[in-house]
């Protein structure tokens, strides 16, 4: 891992951990065993940084979306509930809920940036859902973007909310998003 990446994996750890404003480039250099003059090097500002890390998780999520192009629509939103899955059990929390909380204190690039990312994943989720009810595989009432939302925040909201009340919760709630949708034959 070059150190321009591991600044960013340790500012997402960060973020993710802590919030965007409750660490600092003099954070990352302890952390990493780097100057912070060496972090500034690749990112002047900490905007530049909050920035990179977000377009690291747009990267992650393209990747993902090119790699299961070809699959089912079941296959498609097993894979972003795979995501999900994984943030859970890695004890983090997603970049877009964490980010979310200190909105008003942003810089409008990473404002911008998150909002770049968010659509990216309702519009995935979206097109997953147009796909699997045209193909008769998913069954529901509401538009497709208002079933994404509600999938999306559903999990966004379990991966928090069952660090508080039963672990097994997480999984039910996924489990349930996918029984509710699929047409019983």
């Amino acid at each position: 891992m070059t150190t321009k990446e591991n600044i960013i994996t340790k500012a997402d750890q960060f973020i993710r951990d802590k919030g965007y404003n409750a660490f600092s480039f003099k954070d990352i250099s302890n952390d990493i065993g780097i100057k912070t003059a060496s972090i500034h090097y690749h990112f002047p500002t900490k905007s530049d940084l909050g920035v990179a890390t977000i377009r690291e998780h747009i990267d992650r999520c393209e990747t993902l979306i090119k790699k299961v192009a070809n699959e089912s629509p079941l296959k498609k939103l097993e894979a972003f509930l795979d995501v999900q899955t994984q943030i859970k059990y890695e004890n983090k929390v997603c970049i877009v809920g964490s980010l979310a909380t200190d909105l008003n204190t942003l810089d409008e690039s990473i404002k911008t940036e998150l909002k770049k990312f968010a659509e990216l994943v309702l519009n995935w989720i979206t097109e997953i859902l147009t796909e699997g009810k045209e193909l008769k595989i998913f069954d529901f009432q509401t538009t497709p973007r208002t079933k994404a939302l509600m999938i999306i925040t559903n999990m966004v909201a379990i991966i928090q909310l069952s660090r508080l009340t039963d672990e097994n919760d997480f999984e039910i709630v996924k489990e349930t998003i996918l029984k509710e949708l699929k047409i019983q034959q």
